[in-house]
């Protein structure tokens, strides 16, 4: 596991608690913010995981 994958999770999770939390307080602001949060997240652990998969085969070699 790489640093990618751990902040990509990370950020991922915390857009769904903000997400979430702008839901309850009835803020599209802090909905809307929540979201894009996620898709970062789950951007850059797709990243780290495909940096993963190359070390791994680049280490097969």
């Amino acid at each position: 596991m790489n640093k990618d994958q751990v902040k990509g999770t990370a950020k991922d999770i915390a857009g769904k608690i903000q997400e979430e939390a702008g839901r309850a307080a009835g803020s599209k602001e802090h909905e809307a913010k929540g979201l894009g949060k996620q898709v970062a997240g789950k951007a850059q652990k797709k990243y780290g995981d495909a940096k993963e998969a190359v070390k791994d085969a680049a280490d097969k070699l």
